[in-house]
């Protein structure tokens, strides 16, 4: 192979791999908002399901707090948006996403550990995306929301693991 050849090979493989990796970190300010939009209902409709299912006292208590914070994060998302004149997706587009976002939660006596499990891979899922974004965003808006709701899912990720020890462990010992 001449060596014009294996420098236009190597010069073609470094900008497929450059912008390959591009793709991997760049995520625009209303990809962020749909995807944590949809994150955010999917994880309020299964602790809505989770609150009517659960016998539990301290996970009721804990769904109305995720409900509660994951729609104030919403409406916070969706100001965002419009004040930004980002281009989102329509709401019934997010509400499908949300869907296929939900877990498959089983009836019975698994379903408070199974819940709870979820929600601490829901709360890290959160976490990274909300880190990623605000080490990558200039948009001051979206700092200021990812500033104020890191800390409410990293402390909500703490209570989901010890629901989760705490339910996970219990049903371990029942078996």
């Amino acid at each position: 192979m001449s060596r014009m050849a294996i420098r236009l090979r190597t010069a073609s493989l470094a900008m497929l791999l450059g912008l390959g990796a591009s793709n991997v970190m760049a995520q625009g300010p209303a990809e962020f908002i749909e995807q944590a939009s949809a994150k955010g209902m999917a994880d309020i409709e299964t602790s809505r399901m989770a609150h009517a299912k659960t016998s539990s006292q301290e996970i009721k208590d804990y769904t109305i707090e995720v409900i509660n914070e994951r729609t104030l994060a919403n409406q916070h998302l969706a100001a965002i948006a419009k004040k930004l004149d980002l281009p989102v997706a329509p709401r019934d587009q997010i509400v499908d996403k949300a869907q296929n976002l939900m877990p498959e939660l089983t009836d019975g006596d698994s379903f408070d550990a199974a819940y709870t499990a979820q929600q601490v891979k829901a709360n890290e899922e959160a976490i990274a995306l909300f880190k990623q974004e605000g080490a990558a965003s200039d948009i001051p808006e979206i700092k200021a929301l990812v500033d104020e709701t890191l800390p409410k899912l990293e402390t909500r990720l703490e209570k989901a693991r010890a629901l989760a020890s705490a339910y996970g462990k219990n049903r371990r010992d029942e078996s």
